[in-house]
């Protein structure tokens, strides 16, 4: 796999990016997905776009089997490194995902996958990369298997800024964040 474009963003982030503030609410995001996804020790969930696996290491740490997949290897890294919870990431394409009928749970959390897709250098591009996305996610799931999706919301960054710590740009649904690592 060639570099994916993302993969400048990766590097910049890099660790600091678990510093940024939409990353503080992951433990009750786990929490609250294991009792809506009846998720139990012992299932299996894939983490499609999992970053350096803050969501990835948490599910883990309850009992959950879970791999983690980016398209990013600087992120594949930082997961891996980051703590032995006990969750695998390897370096994928969810467009590529070679899946079937093997996860109890697929979950994409903080636009994990979604948007990222669409470079042009493809030989063949794929006319709708995110949907692509969502059926090699259906494909990986069990009969009866559960899904969960999140996407940023501009009114909910508006409502939600820090002040002096935040900019929004309206036009492009941008959150400049400002975060200082002593």
């Amino acid at each position: 796999m060639d570099n994916h474009w993302f993969e400048a963003a990766a590097h910049h982030m890099g660790d600091a990016y678990l510093n940024y503030s939409f990353t503080k609410g992951s433990e009750q995001e786990v929490a609250f997905l294991i009792k809506e996804l009846d998720l139990k020790p012992g299932m299996k969930l894939l983490d499609v776009g999992c970053g350096p696996g803050r969501h990835s290491h948490l599910f883990a740490r309850a009992g959950i089997t879970v791999l983690g997949i980016d398209i990013s290897q600087k992120f594949v890294d930082i997961a891996s490194r980051a703590e032995v919870s006990g969750a695998n990431f390897l370096r994928l394409d969810a467009r590529n995902l070679q899946f079937d009928k093997e996860f109890d749970a697929v979950i994409s959390l903080c636009q994990g996958a979604f948007g990222l897709a669409g470079e042009t250098n493809r030989p063949v591009p794929i006319v709708d990369p995110d949907g692509e996305i969502l059926k090699k996610m259906s494909q990986a799931l069990v009969v009866g298997g559960k899904v969960a999706l999140s996407a940023f919301s501009a009114y909910f960054q508006v409502h939600f800024l820090e002040e002096n710590k935040d900019t929004f740009f309206a036009n492009h649904g941008v959150n400049h964040e400002k975060t200082t690592i002593r």
